[in-house]
């Protein structure tokens, strides 16, 4: 299939559109909900431990809520889970909104927001993740993936923007739009169609919830996809140490700083783009493992370059070679795993990402006082080349792994 014909059929899906729309709305109000929470708490209290809190806090309840959520996506209608997440997040939104016009908000009410957005995004995440393929022909599910990468990436990109634009009206406005925004895409979610058949009653036990656990530690293909992942961003994430190579290093200021946040996602974009038309078709696993190379070379010239324009360019290349690695991944991961599992693996999947992103700050952090900055950054790139050097060995099946299909 060529790749107009192939976009022609994905968007051709009603329910695709649908699921796409929401995913537009929904992820540019989260990224503008995150970007407001977490100014209106250092405009409240002046705290970089509250702003770290604010972080904290919408992590920590994954922890208790990944499994069960995974549990909920085999046994319940996956679309409308992902649209009563969505709708809670509307009603959070609209309680900031009370509490700000009626002088309420306080450190306390934002962190207790914080965290029941925390507990909600593991549903959310669990049940769009095994959804997906259920509205694609497997054939196509690459193209979807990587189409859905672009969508992220853009609204990633466009979210934080158009959030600072909407606080030159007031905090309001965000919280504001934010709420419209969760509202209309679990309107689109509540109408996803798919083949649809309810899990056969069996009793709620700890085995039947951490059973998608037990299935990924037992296929060495998703254990070694998924812990690609873990390793890979907890060793070679740079993003916490972005604001020193900005003041520090390369004397960019703020206006820099932004430039290099954005760099990463605008090579995830290009490069999602291309994938979006012309899917990975031999030798797959092979060109996860060099991209995750790749990205740690990237790295490494990052963290050694003294040239703005230079450290940009790798930044963007980093992304690129990230987003090979997500699609390849993702992809993967939902074609080996049966839809009766697809829930509660997507929550192990989720539970990793997640805990890849945090860690991995912390590691750079660590290591930063250790080694010096220069040195974490290095010291990750290195440890990323590694990994993808050992996994070629760890994990054969993932190396060896020809198509997707």
């Amino acid at each position: 299939m060529d790749a107009d014909a192939g976009m022609s059929a994905l968007l051709s899906r009603a329910s695709f559109r649908r699921f796409m729309t929401a995913r537009v709305g929904s992820i540019t109000a989260q990224q503008m909900i995150l970007l407001a929470v977490s100014w209106h708490m250092y405009d409240l209290t002046s705290s970089a431990w509250d702003l770290g809190l604010v972080g904290l806090f919408q992590f920590m309840p994954g922890l208790a809520t990944t499994f069960v959520a995974g549990h909920c996506a085999d046994r319940m209608h996956r679309g409308r889970i992902v649209a009563a997440c969505l709708a809670a997040q509307a009603v959070t939104a609209a309680l900031l909104v009370v509490a700000t016009v009626t002088h309420v908000v306080t450190r306390d009410v934002l962190l207790g927001l914080s965290l029941i957005l925390g507990a909600i995004r593991p549903f959310q995440m669990s049940g769009q993740q095994a959804l997906l393929p259920m509205l694609v022909p497997q054939k196509l599910l690459a193209r979807a993936m990587a189409l859905s990468t672009v969508v992220q990436q853009i609204c990633v990109v466009a979210g934080p923007a158009l959030g600072g634009l909407l606080f030159a009206i007031g905090v309001n406005a965000v919280y504001l739009t934010c709420a419209v925004l969760f509202c209309v895409s679990a309107l689109m979610c509540a109408f996803v169609r798919y083949d649809y058949v309810p899990a056969p009653r069996e009793p709620v036990t700890a085995g039947t919830i951490l059973a998608g656990l037990r299935f990924v530690w037992s296929n060495p293909l998703l254990l070694g996809g998924i812990s690609l992942d873990l390793f890979a961003v907890l060793f070679g994430g740079a993003t916490a140490l972005l604001p020193v190579y900005a003041r520090e290093i390369l004397h960019v200021g703020p206006q820099g700083l932004g430039l290099m946040r954005s760099a990463p996602a605008i090579g995830a974009l290009c490069v999602g783009l291309v994938l979006s038309r012309h899917a990975i078709r031999r030798g797959v696993g092979k060109k996860l493992l060099t991209a995750v190379a790749v990205y740690g070379i990237c790295i490494i010239g990052f963290g050694l370059s003294r040239s703005f324009p230079v450290s940009l360019v790798l930044l963007a290349i980093a992304g690129g070679a990230d987003t090979i690695s997500v699609v390849v991944r993702q992809t993967l991961v939902q074609l080996e795993t049966p839809d009766r599992m697809r829930g509660r693996v997507s929550a192990v999947n989720t539970l990793f990402i997640g805990a890849s992103n945090q860690l991995g700050e912390f590691e750079s952090g660590v290591t930063a006082t250790a080694f010096g900055v220069v040195g974490s950054v290095v010291f990750g790139g290195c440890a990323t080349i590694l990994v993808s050097i050992a996994w070629r060995r760890l994990f054969k099946p993932l190396a060896q792994r020809d198509a997707l299909h």
